[in-house]
């Protein structure tokens, strides 16, 4: 008798696997982690930076306040030095006058920069509405938030501008002008230090997140080292290029022993350089020197980074 073969049990719909739907909540636990952990290896390499930097940011500065070149500002400031301090030592701390600022103003300033960045793409990265933004978008609100902190900022930052380019007499200028003005003194500057750097953030940041979403990645320690490297130089010669004149602009009134309205400190310094001097005082140190410390930002604050948020 021939086995008549069992009926196959009834079986469901064949299972489909459930496509997960885009997430469109942002997730602010994750963009205030990113946040944290970018602003401070962010402060982390600043604090370097300024140790190893400074004396090129002191002739920076006293470029914007005073005019001149590189090489001749480097001479003046080494002889102001040894003229006060009677020592080859003094000549070469001049550089380093305004240290004590600098190293709180540069590491909070780079705490809110990288901060802002890191949380504000993040944050947007984490909905489905907002990951497909452009880069420049996406970069929008972070220079914003940016350029707000270094206004509460700005007392320290005067107080670091004024030491860097007058040097011993730095102090008697700033008390000379509270006297005169009062605390608000100690803010002069700050609407030029907002726009300075929005200006700046804005377009380094910019080009800083397009091209570390563009470049290839590398996995050993010596090209991704060279990747960063070559970003963040690219990055501050495009920021600075715009940012220059505002910055002249804002160090001339930051530090001028009197009270000097805008449209006052654009005519003195156009009147003694020309709109040339407008636009370039200062702009080939600035260049070297935020090149440098481009390149050595995206660096360090990339291996600080990942020591403190590993990817997985």
């Amino acid at each position: 008798m021939t086995a008549i073969p069992a009926p196959m049990p009834a079986t469901s719909t064949p299972t489909v696997a459930l496509q997960e739907k885009p997430k469109a909540s942002f997730d602010w636990q994750k963009s205030l982690n990113r946040a944290l952990g970018g602003g401070i290896a962010g402060a982390s390499a600043m604090v370097v930076q300024v140790l190893t930097l400074m004396p090129m940011r002191t002739v920076m500065n006293y470029q914007y306040r005073n005019g001149g070149t590189t090489v001749g500002s480097v001479k003046l400031l080494y002889q102001n030095g040894v003229a006060h301090g009677g020592s080859a030592f003094s000549g070469v701390r001049r550089y380093y006058r305004g240290l004590a600022p600098a190293l709180i103003q540069g590491p909070l300033s780079r705490f809110g920069d990288t901060a802002a960045n890191q949380g504000a793409l993040a944050l947007l990265d984490s909905s489905s509405l907002t990951q497909d933004l452009p880069i420049p978008v996406k970069t929008l609100g972070a220079s914003f938030f940016a350029a707000g902190f270094r206004i509460f900022l700005t007392p320290v930052d005067t107080v670091k501008t004024i030491l860097q380019t007058n040097g011993a007499q730095g102090m008697p200028v700033l008390r000379a002008r509270l006297a005169a003005h009062g605390l608000p003194t100690l803010w002069y500057g700050a609407v030029a230090t907002a726009a300075a750097t929005f200006v700046g953030h804005y377009p380094w940041y910019t080009v800083y997140n397009y091209l570390h979403a563009s470049l290839p990645k590398y996995d050993t320690m010596g090209k991704k080292l060279m990747r960063n490297a070559a970003i963040g130089f690219t990055a501050s010669v495009v920021s600075d290029s715009i940012s220059n004149s505002l910055r002249v602009i804002k160090t001339y009134r930051q530090t001028h022993h009197d009270k000097v309205p805008y449209v006052r400190a654009v005519r003195e310094v156009v009147a003694k350089d020309g709109v040339a001097g407008l636009f370039g005082r200062g702009l080939k140190t600035r260049i070297i020197t935020n090149g440098l410390q481009g390149l050595m930002f995206s660096v360090l604050w990339r291996l600080f980074e990942d020591e403190l948020m590993p990817r997985r």
